[in-house]
């Protein structure tokens, strides 16, 4: 993997990246042909990035490079170029730790805010696919062994407290995505905020009830303070649909730029409320009553898959080889001691959970209320029926974040998501 420094920051665009890569041997040989002949597309439909593919006669590749300031909303908005250190960062441990289920990388210019990554080929973004009712037989197995072996082995279970801190320290300057997320997730939804929008005028009360309740203020801020004080391994920390790549045998986590320690739950979350929020939003995409009943009963299938094979795979890490400060084995020994600490490792799976249903919550409702939405609802065209699909999740959401203990299980999740799936909230009538 060829790495660089090429002078001041430029953004590339067309004849720039080409010139660029062009200059790269390893990767001019990998594109093939005559520089001039490759195809470049710029395809990034994210909040922050410019994203290109690039395609020549024998091959191809996907660069990314950071702007200075956020993509959705402009330079008014600026972002240090860093985050693309951090990025790069993570993907080099994710692929350590989860070989195979992160794109590989080809070439990293700190300078220039650059990544070029292996072409994801025939893969598409699985939020799309779920959008049109795809399944993925292999995501679950593939989701799972990325969560529990990236949470794992960078938590205090694997890892010395030495290490532990020396992983902190490396990925502590990304506070400025860390506090996009604050903002974005953690506080902003919950108040006045010039950015926040959602399906006006149907969600207009609903959006008023965040403002003034109280206890989902209170709910939310111990979440966020978790978010803040709680290092426990090292996240992706944007763990959504749209940050995974699928066929329906394989699947690649990208784009993990908001990477830092912060507490598990987070990333287990992100990825079951963006499971929930394309269930509740299929009913929105039926053009016949019932078409989309597969689907929906393979994403419930799935949300509870994900979380039990993630806690059996974290476990099975645990028992087989905990070498971290952790728990030390020397006040374990014998039978009585293994016997106490398989029950404290039980306690740990269950408040891991807790935190999961509450993060999932929070992910949620920023997509619902916040600046950054889903295409899972946005597609939706009538925005009625956008709103009442909306709504459901909303109902779940909030009873996720302020009755937490009682969602026990994640079958309890699932079977109030069901008995949401036909509710119909007062504006449906109007």
């Amino acid at each position: 993997m060829a790495q660089g420094q090429a002078g001041d920051y430029r953004i590339l665009h067309e004849a720039a990246l080409r010139a660029y890569l062009a200059g790269i041997p390893d990767l001019k040989a990998l594109l093939g042909g005559e520089p001039a002949a490759w195809g470049i597309t710029e395809v990034g439909d994210g909040n922050l990035n410019l994203v290109f593919i690039v395609k020549g006669a024998r091959g191809g590749v996907a660069v990314k490079q950071a702007l200075p300031y956020v993509r959705l909303v402009g330079e008014s908005w600026p972002l240090p170029l860093s985050r693309a250190h951090y990025e790069y960062l993570a993907l080099s441990k994710q692929a350590q730790l989860a070989p195979g289920l992160v794109p590989a990388l080809l070439h990293h210019n700190e300078t220039l805010a650059l990544t070029v990554m292996e072409l994801l080929e025939p893969h598409i973004i699985m939020r799309k696919g779920m959008v049109a009712a795809t399944q993925y037989p292999g995501f679950v197995d593939d989701i799972t062994t990325f969560m529990a072996r990236t949470l794992f082995f960078t938590s205090d279970l694997a890892l010395s407290a030495a290490e532990k801190k020396q992983g902190i320290a490396a990925f502590a300057g990304n506070h400025a995505l860390c506090k996009i997320t604050e903002d974005l997730i953690f506080t902003d939804p919950y108040r006045i905020a010039e950015q926040n929008r959602w399906t006006a005028p149907y969600l207009d009360g609903l959006a008023a009830e965040l403002r003034d309740d109280m206890e989902l203020h209170v709910a939310i801020s111990r979440l966020k303070l978790k978010f803040m004080a709680s290092p426990e391994a090292l996240l992706h920390g944007d763990l959504h649909t749209g940050s995974i790549m699928v066929t329906e045998s394989q699947t690649r986590v990208i784009d993990p730029e908001f990477a830092f320690y912060g507490p598990m739950g987070f990333d287990v979350g992100a990825v079951l409320a963006n499971l929930l929020m394309a269930y509740f939003a299929s009913a929105g995409h039926e053009r016949a009553p019932g078409e989309r009943q597969a689907f929906e009963s393979w994403v419930l299938e799935t949300v509870e898959q994900v979380w039990s094979w993630f806690a059996g795979k974290f476990l099975d890490l645990w028992r087989a080889g905990a070498t971290g400060d952790a728990y030390p084995a020397s006040l374990f020994a014998g039978e009585k001691g293994a016997a106490r600490l398989e029950a404290e490792r039980q306690t740990y799976m269950q408040r891991l959970f807790t935190d999961t249903v509450g993060f999932a919550a929070a992910k949620t409702l920023r997509r619902i209320f916040g600046l950054a939405h889903n295409i899972d609802f946005e597609l939706i065209e009538d925005p009625k029926k956008r709103a009442i699909s909306e709504a459901r999740a909303v109902r779940l959401a909030r009873a996720m974040m302020v009755e937490t203990g009682a969602f026990g299980t994640i079958a309890d999740v699932t079977g109030t998501a069901r008995k949401l799936r036909d509710w119909m909230p007062e504006f449906a009538n109007g």
